[in-house]
């Protein structure tokens, strides 16, 4: 007897262009949210991008964070209960909108992503990401109603953010390979659309790497496309499994070996490389992967991250620990098999 079923939660209104800051509040009024918005924002962000906003309507609310933080998200939602908003608005990087996201998923209201930096595919997606101490915690969430993105920001923005959001969606690559071993080893439920959904969005941005260039709006069109089509994929999917396996994992575990060291779309971009390599050897795409990586100006070593040879190494042979989700890495990878892979493929 077929049984299975699966509530598919997706951004009801995507607005991507130069622009289109100014169409926010036409872009909340056609997903049916009224009323007074709580927008959360960053300092940055908020000059030049969170006032505009604001001034779209009535009357709104603003709160400012300075670090992404189970505490913020706290303060954001006394601060939408004392107020009593109707919904929230993420306007900024990834911290701004992983906060409201995570905040509106708790007061269950509306909420809205306007992103000013492809940074990551965070800005559609249903999964918020907050540090606390030495571990970084990646929580489920309602993905956003309505996704505004100007491009003429975006470009604006400093251009290792951009990097860092293309070296996230290269990653995919590995992420679906990771997904299938996993379907195929341990039976774990797979989406062939979600999956052939993430590898064209992966493949999308490898073969347009040459056209990917700093301040150029067309760059910015294209990121925040593929950011767009990740964050979907991942809802289609119900998990982060389209765009996150192993190389994930060891960019999780640089987090707590070496905090604040790179990005986490550069280190995902780096891990991609080594994890590639482990999937097909020395005659396999790693070198594509790298080569992406070069294309747009991300990093594709250790030393380029600012971590060592030891802290990467140390993270690949330990990061198969972080959490139940079966990679490549399998049940650990040993040193040598690390440095090997590492070495070969030029991380360290």
């Amino acid at each position: 007897m077929f049984d299975k079923r699966a509530w598919i939660r997706l951004p009801r209104n995507v607005v991507v262009g130069h622009g289109v800051l100014d169409e926010t509040a036409a872009a909340v009024s056609e997903v049916h949210l009224g009323g007074t918005p709580l927008i959360v924002t960053s300092p940055t962000p908020r000059r030049i991008a969170g006032e505009r906003v604001a001034e779209q309507f009535e009357s709104s609310v603003t709160v400012t964070v300075e670090t992404a933080s189970f505490a913020a998200v706290e303060r954001v939602i006394e601060a939408a209960r004392a107020e009593e908003v109707d919904f929230l608005v993420g306007v900024g990087g990834g911290k701004a909108i992983d906060i409201a996201k995570m905040a509106s998923d708790t007061l269950a209201m509306g909420f809205v992503s306007v992103p000013t930096a492809a940074s990551h595919d965070g800005i559609v997606s249903g999964r918020g990401s907050v540090p606390e101490g030495d571990t970084r915690h990646s929580v489920a969430a309602e993905p956003p109603l309505a996704v505004v993105a100007d491009t003429a920001i975006i470009a604006d923005a400093p251009w290792r953010l951009t990097t860092a959001g293309c070296a996230d969606i290269i990653s995919n690559y590995t992420a679906v390979r990771d997904w299938e071993l996993a379907h195929r080893l341990k039976n774990v439920e797979y989406s062939e659309y979600a999956g052939a959904l993430s590898q064209m969005t992966a493949e999308m941005l490898v073969g347009n790497a040459d056209s990917i260039k700093p301040g150029l709006e067309e760059s910015a069109w294209i990121v925040v496309k593929a950011l767009v089509s990740s964050g979907v994929a991942m809802s289609i999917a119900g998990s982060s499994r389209p765009a996150s396996g192993a190389e994930h994992l060891i960019s999780h575990q640089l987090d707590r070996i070496a905090p604040g060291a790179a990005l986490h779309g550069h280190q995902v971009g780096v891990a991609s490389v080594v994890t590639e390599y482990l999937h097909s050897g020395s005659a396999g795409r790693w070198r594509n992967v790298r080569d992406a990586l070069a294309g747009i100006g991300a990093p594709t070593t250790a030393d380029e991250l600012g971590i060592t040879a030891e802290d990467f190494v140390e993270a690949m042979t330990t990061a198969h620990e972080i959490r139940d989700r079966y990679t490549i890495l399998g049940d650990g990878v040993s040193r040598e098999a690390a440095v090997e892979a590492a070495t070969v493929t030029g991380v360290v």
